[in-house]
């Protein structure tokens, strides 16, 4: 494991002085009632281990939660797990379901983190790319069925979707669960940006709710994207007992537990979590029509971003082919840093023209981002 192209770029942000669009650290202020919630919870004591599942009070709201938006009923104690993020959940669950020679099936691009865990679990990340469709991403429903080998385990569904922006459609989920059902897969969804859907008519809808799929699909979510949070690491894992048990089971003896204060706040910021978010949406769609009006201005092509954090656009009007090649000398050039999306594709087929920019930063941020992109056009 060398140094990333994460590593490479934050360094060049941070010679040049250039503003950084590269990684999805926000900007963004939390809820004050959750940082003085968070505070009490240190004053009064509450420093040291949680329960190894987590604090009783935030299951019971991450319960309460999935039941009030998406009709999924999990009970507390023995269906949700409280995890050290969704990295950790994510981890966890690929060593507990994995064995040596297993494959698991992802959409591609992908967040870099699912192809780390699968070779700690000693298994194959196969990616199913994307394909561009207009101004966006759509499912590739035949590359998808001919992924699947007798060797697949696990399928990993992340909607909303890093690095593209996409939220999954209703038609293209019912086929990912059929082709789930057919080959008896069990699905990790990756549901971080659950909260952050931009787009008037669009949401958000997990896998789980359809027939057949709660009792083969782990739902991973955390608290770092909805709450501006993501230094405290908080995530959890809901499903059925078995599968929650073998995921708990890994998590042991990564980090036991963590985060006591914070799970206490979050337990109570989480039951009023719809109004946050609602504010926090419209700001986040504000600065992502910002960014993407900014980037045509400077003569880039974005693509549509329907959710979460980050624009994909086509470099090739300013003369790359090579997205790699712009990144690294966009600061220069322009004052920005952005991330080559082909360090998320696995497939070596994948276009290396496309590049990400992240939204989550101080509208003043973006501006002075895109006055000095549309600059150096």
């Amino acid at each position: 494991m060398g140094t990333s192209i994460f590593t490479e770029m934050t360094e060049l942000a941070r010679r040049t002085g250039a503003v950084n669009l590269g990684q999805g650290v926000p900007e963004l202020p939390s809820p004050p009632q959750l940082l003085k919630d968070v505070a009490d919870a240190v004053l009064s004591g509450a420093n040291q281990y949680p329960p190894a599942v987590g604090f009783p009070a935030l299951r019971e709201a991450i319960a309460a939660h999935q039941l009030r938006r998406y009709g999924l009923d999990y009970r507390p104690a023995g269906e949700v797990l409280v995890t050290t993020g969704a990295t950790e959940a994510l981890a966890a669950a690929l060593l507990a379901l994995c064995d040596p020679g297993d494959e698991i099936v992802a959409f591609d691009p992908c967040y870099d983190a699912y192809a780390a865990d699968a070779r700690l679990a000693g298994a194959r990340l196969v990616g199913v790319p994307l394909v561009l469709d207009g101004d966006g991403f759509a499912l590739d429903a035949d590359a998808l069925r001919a992924a699947v080998s007798a060797r697949t385990r696990v399928l990993i569904l992340n909607t909303p979707h890093n690095p593209t922006g996409k939220v999954f459609t209703p038609d293209e989920l019912a086929v990912v669960a059929d082709v789930v059902r057919e080959h008896a897969l069990t699905v990790i969804t990756d549901e971080v940006y659950e909260h952050l859907v931009y787009d008037e008519g669009a949401r958000h809808l997990p896998i789980a709710s359809l027939p057949g799929m709660r009792e083969r699909t782990l739902i991973v979510s955390s608290a770092g994207k909805t709450f501006n949070t993501t230094g405290w690491k908080v995530g959890w894992v809901c499903g059925p007992a078995p599968l929650v048990a073998a995921v708990g089971a890994a998590k042991q003896f990564l980090t036991y537990a963590s985060g006591t204060p914070y799970q206490e706040a979050l337990a109570r910021a989480l039951g009023s979590v719809e109004g946050w978010a609602a504010e926090l949406r419209g700001t986040l769609r504000g600065n992502r029509d910002l960014l993407t009006d900014g980037l045509t201005r400077a003569g880039l092509r974005p693509f549509r971003a329907e959710a979460g954090y980050f624009v994909q656009a086509d470099v090739r009007p300013w003369g790359y082919e090579d997205g790699v090649q712009f990144c690294r000398e966009l600061p220069e050039r322009a004052g920005v840093v952005a991330i080559p999306t082909s360090a998320f594709y696995l497939t070596p087929d994948a276009p290396p023209w496309l590049v990400r920019f992240s939204l989550c930063k101080r509208e003043q941020s973006l501006r002075t981002a895109v006055d000095q992109l549309i600059g150096a056009r």
